[in-house]
């Protein structure tokens, strides 16, 4: 039998915090640590070594975005360690901040999107896989913005939802569902982008995937 995943979590509201925790339980996701304030959390995880630490942004002492910096010095610290940055507030600025140089394993989800068990567990299981997960207000409103030169301006439209629908963390099948399209077309497509973005070196296609995402951010 399999070791349970284990988690560190940062949350400063006593019954979030309770409410989250239950729910990983539910999942079968072992809360090794569950603390308060961003201090606590770099601490909890550098004594824990989680599997997954999972914070809010903010939190004390502060108040501003001090889980998001946390995370940021956890993944410096520890690299590697995946991390689950849960927000109340749609800044695309914060998943920017959060991904740095490299989304893999990390995800920037709105806390209103988490009422669900099966979302956060999702989260967990792809930020543990080295992928990442945004939410799609998120990838929506980075979609919007205005950049003078387009990396992604030789894709097709079909290519860009692909690409979209890859930063929010879906697998080649949850996009073909998502698509209403056959698994093939959608691999297809996705060899199309790494083609076009330069990305057919890559050591392999889930490294491919976490620097196409990464082209995807930053456009």
């Amino acid at each position: 039998m399999s070791e349970p995943l284990r988690a560190v979590l940062g949350e400063d509201q006593p019954i979030v915090r309770e409410g989250i925790t239950a729910m990983l339980e539910r999942s079968g996701i072992e809360v090794v640590a569950s603390v308060g304030n961003a201090v606590e959390l770099v601490r909890a995880a550098a004594e824990q070594k989680p599997d997954v630490v999972i914070t809010d942004i903010q939190m004390p002492p502060n108040l501003a975005d001090d889980g998001l910096q946390a995370a940021r010095r956890i993944r410096a610290e520890q690299p590697g360690t995946p991390v689950i940055v849960l927000s109340q507030f749609l800044d695309a600025s914060f998943a920017l901040d959060l991904v740095g140089e490299d989304p893999s394993g990390v995800a920037y989800l709105l806390k209103e999107k988490v009422a669900s068990s099966q979302v956060l567990t999702d989260a967990v299981q792809r930020v543990i896989a080295g992928g990442s997960a945004l939410d799609p207000d998120v990838i929506s409103t980075l979609v919007g913005r205005k950049r003078k030169e387009d990396p992604l301006s030789g894709l097709t439209p079909r290519e860009k939802e692909v690409l979209a629908l890859m930063a929010e963390g879906h697998s080649n099948s949850g996009i073909a569902e998502k698509l209403v399209v056959t698994v093939p077309a959608v691999e297809r497509h996705v060899t199309g982008i790494f083609l076009k973005l330069g990305l057919q070196q890559a050591e392999s296609s889930q490294h491919r995937r976490v620097l196409a995402v990464l082209h995807y951010l930053k456009r």
